[in-house]
């Protein structure tokens, strides 16, 4: 269990209901959220559109108000807006001043955090070049391409060298170069010790990157855990090896060995996120209670 210092996101009963103009339920978007997101970890919020994922983020950064719970990062309320300036956040569409090139756009968010002038420009320089964008430094962002557009949105979500990154679909809208390239950087803010929330309905890149995910499907939380203790298939054992003859093909585990052949892999094998996340959905749909409280299914 990770010390009470390593928790770096609590929420405890965490819910929100949106209401119409007379002060009747509209919709609940989150319901009962109980989640911890522990220090150096990319944790991926999953769920389909309308699942409460970008409520639950908002929530997070304070610009949204629960109904009832608490929500608590960094040590503080989400209400304080104190927390914000050890915050990165990039939203799904990154809205920037399309008239500013990425040095002169890195440089107007490192003013709003008072940042030094002299720390500033080596701050500006270390990002662009973290992106891939010092060939287009000069450019006005209006030039930019998407996956261009992106990483300059992710850049200046770290002007401040955030403690937590929250990235709201990171790589929507970027052809599969652009996927790998957002994804590698993901992974590269991981080693240098930052804690990454990613929320997405792409599987395929949430199990690349993530270390541990929770599914949200109508306000709930249907699953939470490691990608590889999800993904594991029980009552099953997967060998590889390598080297081996026809004749040992035919033997199992004890003949490998004999064999002088090389165990390669032995345990469970795993499902796809894809297939674990529809399966998950079908079964909420079959049974509406099911969810995950405390890190246990009920």
């Amino acid at each position: 269990m990770a010390n009470d210092s390593d928790v770096i996101v609590e929420t405890k009963n965490l819910t929100k209901t949106y209401r119409d103009f007379w002060g009747r339920q509209k919709v609940r978007a989150l319901k009962a959220l109980d989640l911890e997101i522990h220090r150096g970890e990319i944790f991926g919020l999953l769920g389909p559109n309308g699942s409460g994922k970008t409520t639950t983020i908002k929530l997070l950064l304070g610009l949204l108000f629960p109904t009832s719970g608490e929500v608590n990062i960094l040590g503080r309320p989400a209400s304080d807006v104190a927390k914000n300036e050890r915050l990165g956040y990039l939203p799904e569409e990154s809205y920037l001043y399309r008239f500013l090139n990425a040095e002169e756009t890195l440089d107007f968010y490192g003013r709003l955090f008072d940042i030094p002038a002299t720390v500033r420009r080596q701050r500006v320089a270390q990002l662009i070049s973290m992106v891939g964008l010092e060939s287009s430094k000069k450019r006005q962002l209006r030039e930019y391409s998407k996956g261009m557009t992106r990483r300059i949105g992710l850049a200046q979500a770290l002007i401040n060298d955030p403690d937590l990154i929250l990235l709201d679909e990171p790589t929507s809208g970027l052809d599969p170069i652009g996927t790998r390239n957002m994804k590698d950087l993901i992974l590269d803010l991981k080693k240098r010790g930052k804690t990454i929330i990613m929320s997405s309905h792409l599987l395929g890149d949430v199990q690349d990157v993530c270390d541990r995910v929770g599914i949200l499907y109508q306000g709930e939380l249907k699953e939470l855990g490691r990608v590889e203790d999800l993904l594991k298939v029980e009552k099953q054992t997967e060998i590889r090896a390598s080297g081996l003859s026809e004749d040992a093909k035919k033997k199992i585990e004890k003949v490998i060995a004999d064999d002088g052949a090389e165990m390669v892999f032995c345990g469970n094998p795993t499902t796809s996120l894809e297939d674990l996340f529809h399966n998950i959905i079908a079964d909420s749909e079959a049974r509406p209670g099911y969810r995950v409280r405390g890190g246990e299914a009920e």
